[in-house]
């Protein structure tokens, strides 16, 4: 039997080339975005505001019931914003800790139930380098990434004697079109130099280890939060 997945924040990016590593892998994918997909991918679109708690649930379990089910939960969905501590305005931090933590907590809720009676399962939650070591012109967001990590914990710690796996994922410097309007390209220069391979990431490296986790392969890793990195980090 095919893996039924559910990716939220699917229609681009990191998201979108983990739903293409999915399918290429043969397995039934539901996107939950804002967006639909650019382009017909064989994935099963289901639109949602993530900022908003009850229509969440309801998005979760419409792909749930079309997917007949849910193995895997990959939780993509993100916004980044770069200010300073001063500079950053509540509104800017609920928004940004709306979508990147707390409706990955609201997803997570929302399958579990699923996942626990079938004793079986998968969660990956895409946070980020700067959950470990960013800070600086993006406090939000690293504080928010970091509650992805926290939450994953939970969960591997909670769920793992269901059969369920939970485990983060922290790209580094990733090129998508999320950041675009705030990056040059002596930026790309500077950060591809922190990388001992002198390169950036692209969404199929976080696609990759993505897919590894939810498979077999990745069966016996619970808890963790696997640097996809380039080496900038190695903790």
């Amino acid at each position: 039997m095919s893996h039924r997945v559910i990716v939220t924040g699917g229609a681009g990016g990191i998201g979108a080339a983990i739903v293409e590593r999915f399918l290429a892998d043969d397995a039934r994918v539901a996107v939950l975005d804002r967006r639909a997909p650019a382009a017909e991918s064989g994935s099963l679109f289901v639109g949602v505001d993530l900022r908003d708690p009850l229509d969440t649930r309801r998005a979760v379990g419409e792909a749930i019931a079309a997917l007949g089910g849910v193995d895997v939960l990959v939780n993509c969905a993100g916004i980044f914003q770069h200010a300073s501590l001063l500079d950053i305005t509540v509104d800017d931090w609920d928004r940004v800790l709306d979508i990147n933590a707390r409706a990955t907590f609201v997803t997570m809720q929302a399958v579990a139930p699923a996942m626990l009676d079938a004793r079986r399962g998968a969660i990956v939650n895409i946070a980020s380098m700067a959950a470990k070591q960013g800070g600086g012109g993006e406090g939000h967001y690293a504080a928010s990434k970091a509650a992805v990590v926290a939450l994953t914990r939970a969960g591997a710690q909670e769920w793992g004697c269901h059969g369920v796996t939970v485990n983060a994922v922290c790209p580094g410097y990733v090129l998508t079109e999320m950041g675009a309007d705030t990056r040059s390209e002596a930026d790309v220069a500077a950060w591809s130099a922190k990388s001992p391979l002198g390169r950036l990431g692209i969404p199929e490296d976080v696609a990759g280890v993505t897919h590894f986790l939810a498979s077999p392969a990745g069966s016996y890793l619970t808890g963790q939060a696997i640097n996809v990195t380039g080496g900038m980090v190695m903790h």
